[in-house]
Order: structure tokens, then sequence, then C-alpha cells
């Protein structure tokens, strides 16, 4: 399969989330590609070690294209109206905008913190008491951070000439299709991104703007690291993995990128969301997966089905 049209020499890339994981595996296809590349993240040390690796990266191979950085906090708007002038000036117009800054929140299962708002988003109180490096801000940076992209650049991918090609990948999880217990915010913040890309889509089907959706499995990055996991688990993937088989999907024109990993398979990926919607078309109570009376039925289940 030949690689998506949008990867040439003359399109400029911007990606959110980039100083790791697989913002910045993703950063380096682009410019093996030979692709101009803004590198967005809130952490502006991390940024510059990111520049400095793909510059150096074997897999860039003479590739001589600018890599740029931006310091971006993607939950404010103001900061992405400065972004989108620094960007223009620097390359001109973005013809492939990557949204893939996320933050995972605490979790917290039943203990979720449903009586505190700020478990899932900046509030009122957190702005007056100065707490805001202490709160979550899921919702703030997964949701509105991806929504503030799109509309920031939008007008600009719009107002290309239909025989330039571009593109937006949005990055899900497959805690928004599935929503596993454990963790409602960022459950939530996933789902609500999965709604976005998916209008997107339809809106722009008759223009010449492509939109995929990146659902990555287990895959050992910077959120898995600061949640104790140094070293990559055997069942996880490598951002690098997760890129390869992105770029895969794009050169097929599939929207809904759900990638498998080293424990759990594409045909397990379906059943289990299969089984999810199931809930709503058979009367079953939500989440019914993890629920007693109805583990050992769902089990059987997906056993039973073909892939």
């Amino acid at each position: 399969m030949p690689p998506h049209r949008i990867f040439n020499p003359i399109t400029t890339a911007l990606i959110t989330g980039a100083a790791s994981g697989i913002g910045l595996a993703f950063a380096k296809r682009c410019h093996a590609y030979g692709m101009k590349v803004a590198l967005v993240d809130i952490n502006s040390s991390a940024l510059a070690s990111a520049q400095t690796s793909i510059l150096e990266s074997k897999s860039s191979g003479n590739s001589s294209a600018a890599v740029k950085t931006y310091t971006v906090d993607v939950s404010n708007i103001e900061d992405w109206r400065d972004l989108k002038a620094k960007v223009e000036m620097d390359f001109g117009l973005v013809g492939l905008l990557m949204l893939n800054a996320g933050i995972s929140g605490k979790g917290g299962g039943s203990g979720a913190g449903w009586e505190d708002s700020g478990n899932f988003h900046t509030t009122e109180e957190d702005k007056k008491g100065n707490r805001l490096t202490e709160v979550i801000q899921v919702m703030e940076t997964n949701y509105f951070g991806t929504l503030h992209g799109i509309s920031t650049f939008l007008p600009s991918l719009r107002s290309l000439p239909t025989s330039s090609p571009s593109a937006i990948i949005i990055t899900g999880s497959k805690q928004g299709i599935t929503n596993p217990p454990g963790n409602p915010a960022y459950n939530a913040s996933k789902a609500a991104i999965k709604t976005l890309a998916e209008h997107l889509s339809y809106d722009l089907r008759d223009t010449s703007t492509d939109v995929f959706m990146l659902v990555p499995g287990w895959t050992h990055t910077g959120l898995t690291k600061r949640s104790g996991q140094t070293e990559k688990p055997e069942g996880a993937w490598w951002p690098e993995q997760v890129v390869e088989y992105l770029e895969g999907k794009m050169g097929e024109g599939t929207f809904y990128v759900i990638c498998p990993d080293g424990d759990v398979s594409e045909e397990e990926d379906r059943k289990r969301m299969r089984w999810g919607v199931g809930d709503i078309v058979e009367g079953r109570p939500p989440l019914s997966r993890w629920r007693e009376g109805y583990k050992n039925d769902a089990k059987k289940w997906m056993e039973d089905q073909e892939g």
C-alpha cells in the first residue's frame, strides 16, 4: 500500500504532544519524508531534546527539512492563536495537523471524586486559589485542547488549494470507546474526542482534507513511564509501532485506526466493542463486562464469536 499523499516534502506538519511518545515518533516519520515539522508541547526542555533527536535520527536520512519547537498550553485558546501566527510566519500554511496532546488524570475507581468537579477540569475556585498546577485539567487538555486545534487551524486547511493534500489526525483512546471503570474523567474526555472526530470527518467528506482517529493500544509512552512503568512491559507496543500502523491505515483511507498491541488483537478489540454496544441494544446495565452476574456471560460470548 503506497503512503498517504500527505507525506511529501511540500507539506508542513504540526504535532501536539510532540515532545515524547507517539507524537515524537510521528514527527520523526514526517521528517523522514522531508516534511517541515512544527513540534508543539507544554514542556520546553523536552521539546528541545525532541528536536535534537529528530535532526539526529537515522530514520530522517538526508532530510534537511526544518524542525521548530513551540511551547504551548493546548488548553489555552490564546496560546493557539499565537501558535498559528508563529507557525505560519515560519512555515506558511499547515497541511497536516496531528492533535495528540493528552493527560491521563488520576483515575480513582469507585472513589473517583464525584463530589469535586476539579477532578475533571479546572474550577473557578482553582483559578482563584492559583491551584492550576495541582488540578487534573483532563477536559481542558484532552477535549478543549483538541477542539481549540481544530477551530484554530481548520480555516487555514480549508484555504489550501484542492490540489494540495491535507489531513487531520486526532488521537483518541480505547477507553473512550469501551469505557472501562476506574477513570471516568479520562474516559469522558476521550469519548467526547471520538464524537468530535466523527463529526469532523463527516463535515469534511467532500473536501480535500482527510480525517483520521488514531486509537492506540497499550503503548509505552511518557504517560506509562510517569505511572511507574519505566521499563516497557512485554505486551506494550513501542510508539514507532503505532506510527507504522497508523501510516498503513492512512494509506488505506481508514478513519478508525484501532491499534492492536502485544496482548490484544484486532479481533479482541472488535469483540469488546460489540459487547459494549450490546449493553444498550440488549438492555443490560452499563459496563456489564465488569459487573458480577455478567462477567462470565461476556467472556463466553466473546470466546464464541468469530473475529
